[in-house]
């Protein structure tokens, strides 16, 4: 086999259709738009228009609401936690916080910051920084002897 011999499969391209060339082509006067009004120029800006009629889509009921103040945390379990710091990846003297478990690849990026959540279990003593903790949580690290601070700007 030689770069010359090389072809696609028959049938696994076709050419482009040229609309506007002529009666002889097959697609030429109209260019396969059908014939006058808005829709056979260019730039029809008519989706979601019902010809005058109250169109669905303002006839509908709005659902449904977004809360300003929620707040969106990375809910990370203990097991979790446990993984990194066994892998090496979590130091287990310093301090566990938003930026320690990014570095550590346990988070991809920083939300409104972390809670942790008690699934899983928890051998080493760490010291949590954190904005929030479950009570399962806090009482399998404190149970283990480490301790959990939750963070100020969680609370305000």
């Amino acid at each position: 086999m030689k770069l010359n011999d090389l072809s696609d499969n028959p049938g696994s391209s076709k050419n482009r259709m040229r609309v506007g060339r002529g009666i002889g082509s097959g697609k030429g006067k109209t260019a396969g738009r059908g014939v006058k009004g808005q829709k056979a120029r260019t730039g029809v800006a008519i989706k979601g228009f019902e010809g005058g009629q109250m169109p669905l889509h303002r006839r509908l009921p709005k659902r449904g609401f977004w809360n300003p103040f929620s707040v969106d945390y990375n809910e990370v379990n203990l097991g979790r936690i446990q993984q990194a710091v066994e892998a090496g990846k979590l130091d287990a003297s310093a301090p566990v916080t938003l930026e320690a478990l990014i570095a550590a690849g346990v988070i991809s990026k920083a939300r409104d910051g972390v809670k942790i959540l008690g699934n899983g279990e928890i051998s080493a003593k760490l010291a949590f920084e954190v904005a929030a903790a479950s009570k399962s949580a806090v009482a399998a690290i404190e149970k283990v002897g480490g301790s959990v601070k939750l963070l100020a700007s969680a609370e305000a």
